[in-house]
């Protein structure tokens, strides 16, 4: 969607000039004609940027009036100032005060354009960086070269521009903040802003105001805005949505179908433009049996459901996302990069992973700043903490001081194979296809193989 600018301006002849100046840019635009027109338009949908005369005949507040009410509200929203009248004191005051920056009349419509697309890229990028402190680098893509993961980048790419709404499902830490992201960062909307709210980390007192904000005093003190309110223009995520206490779920419903709601304590409706996308962890259908959950609002999240996989369904993607996480891991800590051996990589990809990428992300970073030895040295499989170990096949946990030498050569070379295709089958989840080109055999030729040794094989992968 485009940006929305608020013109405020006491002349009308200048308030049509800006906005036809704007409109043949393809920005939207509301006017206002003195302060309570435009703080009352301000506070009714936030605009993604304010073009702010400083002499209004006849206002309540001149526009260093306005500014401060602005700023002591939204102080992220940026302001342009224009005056006919303006001296350097008047401009110095209105940059003290936040003003992005200030401009004279007459001016030129390309001197204005050119301010107003800076001010909206500088909010842009204070934004993201805010963003990025706030959440240490969120992730904003989901990596990996396994099919299944294939085909979700591929459903993002097609949903994301639609402007629907997408219900995210998935275990935790499998990836359904990143997913939504992607989604943000692929539609119309990746201009504005991207807000995540965890539904679960909420008390349920505090639902209502942290959706719809607070009302306040009528002089605007103590009021505060909500999520739906600072995701207008952007995407709102509410993440682990079943959460949702079912009193706040009716409400939800109204916002999603009208586009509007009331603050806390207020009594006039606030009109929004948000895309909604909803994440979850549990089964929803059976939620709505059990009465936790409305139906409605199922059906109003879920217009696009969208299921991304646990770590443990695509173990292939394993040894790249964990070189991937090592690599970022020794970038922020300012150490060397260690690699992984290969009975790391199959010890790794035999782990079952119930916190899935977000464990093996939090082990790489654990392995490079607390494992000893030389930094050149590559992290083996013993190195490992024992719970990912443990049900790593026994060829890994092979004893090298074992009597093997007590064994005929074929029980030996038997015992090796035994072990060996017991390790790379769990390593691909039993998938017989992938398992032989690893290991560089014909399909039917390792079926033979493996009968000849009595392992068996659960096909979880597909053959």
């Amino acid at each position: 969607m485009g940006h929305e600018i608020l013109i405020v301006d006491d002349e009308p002849d200048i308030r049509l000039l800006i906005e036809g100046i704007l409109r043949d840019e393809g920005y939207e635009t509301r006017l206002a004609g003195d302060s309570d027109a435009a703080i009352s338009a301000f506070r009714a949908r936030r605009p993604s940027l304010v073009i702010l005369d400083v002499w209004l005949q006849g206002s309540r507040l001149d526009g260093l009036g306005i500014l401060q009410a602005i700023q002591g509200e939204e102080p992220a929203v940026p302001t342009i100032m224009i005056s006919g009248h303006g001296t350097i004191e008047t401009a110095v005051a209105a940059l003290q005060h936040g003003a992005y920056d200030f401009i004279e009349k007459p001016f030129q419509s390309d001197r204005l354009l050119l301010v107003v697309r800076r001010a909206l890229e500088a909010s842009r990028l204070a934004r993201e960086n805010a963003e990025l402190r706030l959440r240490a680098g969120p992730e904003a893509m989901l990596f990996g070269d396994s099919s299944v993961i294939a085909g979700v980048r591929s459903q993002i790419e097609r949903v994301a521009p639609s402007g629907s709404r997408v219900l995210i499902s998935g275990a935790a830490g499998a990836g359904k903040e990143v997913a939504s992201r992607m989604i943000h960062a692929r539609s119309r909307r990746a201009e504005g802003p991207f807000i995540a709210l965890n539904c679960a980390t909420l008390a349920p007192g505090r639902f209502e105001e942290e959706l719809f904000g607070i009302e306040g005093a009528a002089d605007g003190a103590g009021r505060r805005t909500g999520v739906l309110e600072r995701a207008h223009g952007g995407t709102l995520l509410l993440d682990e949505v079943s959460d949702m206490p079912i009193e706040t779920q009716g409400k939800i419903v109204r916002a999603l179908q009208d586009q509007s709601f009331e603050r806390v304590g207020g009594s006039s409706r606030v009109k929004v433009d948000v895309r909604v996308l909803a994440a979850t962890n549990r089964d929803l259908q059976e939620a709505i049996a059990a009465g936790r959950f409305r139906e409605d609002l199922y059906y109003r999240l879920a217009v696009v459901p969208l299921r991304v996989p646990s770590l443990r369904e695509r173990r292939e993607d394993i040894p790249g996302l964990a070189r991937l996480f090592l690599h970022r891991a020794a970038e922020n800590a300012g150490l060397p990069l260690r690699e992984l051996s290969g009975d790391a990589i199959a010890a790794l990809q035999s782990y079952d992973w119930p916190g899935n990428a977000r464990e093996l992300r939090n082990l790489m970073e654990r392995l490079l700043i607390m494992m000893p030895g030389n930094g050149s040295d590559p992290i083996r499989a013993e190195m490992l903490p024992p719970s990912v170990g443990q049900g790593a096949p026994a060829l890994l946990k092979f004893d090298p001081a074992a009597d093997v030498m007590g064994l005929p050569l074929r029980e030996a070379r038997d015992l090796f194979e035994t072990q060996y295709l017991q390790a790379q089958l769990l390593r691909f989840g039993g998938n017989i296809s992938r398992t032989a080109g690893f290991v560089g055999m014909e399909r039917s030729a390792l079926h033979r193989k493996l009968k000849q040794l009595g392992v068996t094989s659960e096909e979880r992968g597909g053959g």
